[in-house]
């Protein structure tokens, strides 16, 4: 696998600029797709703005200073995507990583907040007698008794992941969407057929979208604001 990519080539939900320089880093192979994935490297030098070089990534990744989902993280290319929380432990700082207007960003938020996290189901299979549920960003927990759906919400402690609340995909859920032409959007279902969703957006209008590409944020209101402070 090649270690660059080259920028015109990288997912359009980046928030990086593609002209004058010619190489990015390329994410290794991890626990979200090459489109909504990008390298701990990228977040921390040109989002969070905490390194100006590579080699300066390096140093604050080795003096143990970053968590992902509460787990200490060495790796610049590591992915990191929707939903994951980095904790940077010198200055004490939590962030949430989001889309907004169908761009990967970064929301500052509290310690509480930074303790849980959503997390979607994407599918289900029995190991040993019990149910494993396969989730978003390639977490699997086990549960006794199975009362949950796939495209079901999750939300999880950090790093413990265990299961504090359930969302459900269903009419008057609070939704965000993760793929599709309205990548980004927020909303509430309004109507569930097959494979489709009915969603209605702030401003009241309907659209139609994939059930594949929801992903729900909470029931009456959304779990967390998706606007930056």
């Amino acid at each position: 696998m090649k270690r660059h990519l080259k920028r015109p080539a990288i997912s359009k939900a980046w928030p990086v600029k593609r002209r004058n320089i010619t190489f990015i880093t390329r994410p290794n192979p991890g626990p979200h797709s090459f489109s909504l994935g990008l390298p701990l490297k990228v977040l921390l030098r040109d989002m969070l703005k905490l390194a100006k070089t590579s080699k300066e990534v390096v140093k604050i990744l080795y003096n143990n200073e970053i968590l992902v989902d509460g787990i200490r993280r060495k790796e610049s290319k590591f992915p990191v995507g929707i939903m994951d929380v980095i904790e940077i432990k010198k200055t004490n700082q939590y962030f949430r990583v989001v889309l907004i207007k169908g761009k990967i960003s970064v929301l500052s938020i509290e310690k509480k907040d930074a303790e849980i996290k959503p997390c979607k189901i994407m599918g289900k299979h029995m190991v040993n007698g019990k149910t494993q549920i396969n989730l978003y960003d390639g977490k699997n927990i086990l549960v006794d008794k199975d009362e949950y759906k796939t495209g079901d919400t999750l939300v999880i402690t950090l790093p413990k992941q265990e299961i504090k609340d359930h969302f459900k995909l269903e009419k008057g859920s609070t939704i965000c969407l993760i793929g599709g032409k309205h990548m980004g959007d927020t909303g509430k279902v309004e109507d569930i057929i097959a494979n489709k969703i009915t969603y209605k957006r702030e401003n009241g209008d309907l659209v139609e979208t994939l059930k594949r590409y929801v992903f729900v944020i909470g029931k009456d209101k959304p779990l967390f604001s998706l606007t930056t402070k």
